[in-house]
């Protein structure tokens, strides 16, 4: 059965993110006070609980749209690089019918402190005429929502809005979080109730997959045209995406979730506390990705930016693929030397520019034509698919025998560097965790070395890999001792313990330091 699908609608700075964030319990939304901070229609899924323990929860989809009819704040109409903010009324507000389009039920937002509005009336008589999304769409049932009303001395103020005709206000404060607990019991029975539409399988998706890059790389782009619709707004204004935004995408037979964040440029040119709070999105929207696709744009140079952004990926341990976008229009272009510029060519500037992504793999892409699309897609599965893969441990300390045999790290005054035992401790990323006799005798060259060694002798050759180096401890060898390491079947080899991968030679040494 689909998920109920709520919206949430009114005027800006009425409170609809705040709302949305409060029911979500998160930050999923950015509240600012400045008109025109939603664009998109941002959705999240959250549990509503019951009046009782004994009732189970309900799941609905909340959708939090763009406030209607003001979409700049007074002064503000042009942004700092004399774009024309206005052009973006159109799409918000095609992004404020879509949502109604999908929406099993609106919730109309007021605010209780400034009451009804002639805006708020023009907003109402469109619910009632059905003008806000498709024609001729069904029924949709309207409940009223009085916000801000802070405190007891409000609520009068609030049932002011039962004049816009949909019945009487639920009250509420997502500020203070007054009468929180009877608008959520509220919206529990109001879900109940409710006939979801007939929609694909919604089920949790296998992949999230975050889109970052600098302003107007084709973030938006890309995800409308792997949707087939215009699920986020696209213009030449940049900066226009301020959330980010989870799609949901079914592609054969798999299911993911792609995260359109914003674009990214150099924090000294941050206009406003809103592009502070996009950036940090983009970074969270990083960490709870399980790949990352850094799109390029073909038509720009690689910037301090794009390694920024490069760092980022790398310092939390993601998968990631590199998306070249626009190559249609790079492709061909002369180059520094005044040759026409190929996709080798291209890949070798990559190489020099992002050096901590050497190992990333690159797709080159045009969203225009489609070209590379799904093929950015599939890399993304199978690096998903490479995280969460497993080494034996037998399997992975032959690996190291044979690393060692070839090139063993370098001695510092006569100390030699010794690797004990390995051991995978977890996936996503790969994590190897070392028993050693003197960690910092692995320096940072001779962790590369065994870095790139184990790209070439496992599937991990895409993907990061974390090192994990531990002294050996006595603590360590009692461990061992007591029940990891075991005479083989039964029979005694020489009075020497084994262990599936260890040489029992190894193992001497081992009990003899």
């Amino acid at each position: 059965m689909s998920i109920p699908r709520i919206a949430i609608v009114g005027r800006p700075n009425v409170g609809k993110s705040s709302i949305m964030n409060m029911l979500a319990k998160a930050k999923v939304s950015i509240v600012d006070a400045t008109p025109g901070v939603t664009r998109d229609r941002v959705t999240t899924v959250v549990e509503l609980q019951g009046p009782l323990l004994t009732e189970e929860p309900r799941l609905v989809e909340i959708i939090d749209t763009g406030g209607y009819g003001v979409y700049t704040a007074e002064g503000a109409r042009f942004d700092d690089a004399g774009e024309d903010l206005q052009q973006l009324t159109s799409q918000i507000e095609g992004q404020i019918g879509a949502a109604i389009d999908q929406a099993d039920a609106i919730l109309f937002i007021l605010d209780a402190q400034t009451g009804p509005t002639a805006l708020d009336d023009i907003i109402a008589k469109m619910l009632r005429e059905r003008a806000l999304g498709g024609k001729g769409r069904r029924h949709i049932p309207v409940t009223i929502v009085a916000n801000k009303v802070d405190a007891e001395n409000w609520e009068a103020h609030g049932l002011e809005a039962a004049a816009m005709g949909f019945g009487e206000p639920l009250l509420l404060s997502a500020k203070t979080n007054y009468m929180r607990r009877v608008f959520c019991e509220a919206l529990f029975d109001l879900v109940g109730n409710l006939n979801p539409q007939d929609r694909l399988d919604e089920a949790t998706p296998e992949m999230k997959l975050a889109l970052v890059g600098r302003r107007n790389a084709g973030k938006s782009t890309f995800v409308n045209a792997l949707a087939g619709e215009e699920r986020c707004i696209v213009s030449e204004i940049a900066g226009t995406t301020r959330d980010a935004i989870d799609v949901r995408f079914e592609m054969d037979g798999r299911t993911y979730m792609a995260i359109d964040t914003a674009g990214v440029r150099k924090r000294s040119k941050f206009a406003d506390s809103v592009e502070w709070f996009a950036f940090h999105r983009c970074k969270l929207a990083i960490g709870r990705a399980d790949v990352v696709l850094l799109l390029i744009d073909a038509t720009q140079k690689i910037t301090g930016i794009d390694k920024r952004l490069g760092a980022q990926i790398v310092e939390q341990h993601k998968p990631c693929v590199i998306v070249v976008t626009k190559w249609d229009l790079a492709e061909g272009r002369k180059g520094p030397k005044g040759r026409p510029v190929t996709l080798a060519d291209y890949q070798e500037y990559i190489g020099k520019e992002l050096t901590g992504l050497s190992y990333c793999p690159i797709v080159f892409t045009s969203a225009e034509d489609g070209m590379g699309l799904d093929a950015a897609i599939d890399v993304a599965f199978d690096l998903f698919e490479q995280s969460r893969e497993r080494i034996s441990t037998g399997k992975l300390n032959q690996i190291i025998k044979t690393v060692l045999s070839d090139r063993g790290p370098s001695t510092r005054l006569g100390s030699q560097a010794k690797i004990y035992f390995a051991s995978q401790v977890a996936i996503e990323p790969p994590t190897i965790v070392f028993q050693v006799n003197k960690p910092d005798l692995f320096t940072d060259v001779y962790q590369r070395y065994l870095l790139n060694r184990f790209r070439e002798e496992t599937r991990f050759k895409e993907i990061p890999i974390r090192f994990i180096f531990r002294p050996r401890k006595r603590a360590d060898l009692d461990d061992l001792l007591s029940g990891r390491y075991k005479a083989r079947k039964g029979r005694e080899r020489s009075g020497k313990l084994e262990v599936e991968g260890i040489d029992p030679d190894e193992m001497d040494e081992l009990l003899r330091d």
